[in-house]
């Protein structure tokens, strides 16, 4: 049996990771700020592990209680307030990178002994196609842009760092997805972001090693 790591679990894409992946049988580590019904129907019994990404002792209490994990998936994100340049402030851009960007690789970091004690030792950061400078096209969300941008070098970094240990570090756009962020109008529904997902991390080997990688396995330009 897989055990997977989830964060940002109690809704949107990792409410379906979760879903999905206890609908197999794997062991999941839920990781939230605040559990929603949702996420406790879909946990089965488990309880959700209470966490704020942002809050290094909560990571720290949180990688304390791992024994053994096979898959880190860091979901957890936000979306920018500010849209255009008029609007942006410090605020909004030290936010988008802590949350975004900071908090996935010192997850990362934490829960790294427990990735060593499994077999899949396998890192996946949900990143964005909105993260990609080759795919800047509109110019606007530059707190979100950045960070995701950001995480992405991060991956690689972190990528090359681990190759030598075994390490598969991934980052992956899901997607235009039907979430709280993504809004009713994306073409694709949680379910199917995930299942293509996880389709690909079930197949993944150091040939997908530090790569951007859509949601479909297919390469993500930088």
């Amino acid at each position: 049996m897989l055990t997977y790591v989830v964060t940002g679990a109690s809704r949107g894409i990792g409410l379906e990771f979760v879903r999905e992946l206890k609908g197999r049988g794997a062991r999941v580590v839920a990781v939230c700020r605040k559990p929603t019904p949702a996420l406790e129907e879909a946990l089965a019994g488990d309880a959700p592990v209470i966490a704020d990404v942002t809050d290094a002792a909560a990571v720290e209490r949180l990688a304390a209680a791992l024994d053994s994990v096979d898959v880190l998936i860091n979901n957890a994100g936000i979306s920018s307030v500010a849209k255009s340049i008029g609007e942006l402030t410090a605020e909004d851009l030290q936010t988008a990178f802590l949350v975004n960007s900071t908090s996935p690789l010192l997850v990362a970091k934490a829960v790294l002994p427990a990735l060593r004690k499994g077999n899949r030792k396998m890192i996946v950061n949900i990143s964005s196609m909105l993260g990609s400078i080759a795919q800047n096209n509109g110019g606007w969300g530059y707190g979100y842009r950045a960070s995701k941008c950001a995480l992405n070098m991060l991956s690689v970094s972190l990528a090359k760092e681990l190759r030598p240990e075994g390490f598969i570090v991934m980052a992956m756009h899901p997607g235009w997805v039907q979430t709280d962020m993504g809004g009713p109008q994306a073409p694709m529904s949680a379910p199917q972001s995930v299942k293509f997902m996880l389709g690909v991390m079930d197949t993944a080997d150091q040939s997908q090693n530090g790569k951007f990688l859509n949601y479909d396995g297919t390469p993500m330009a930088w």
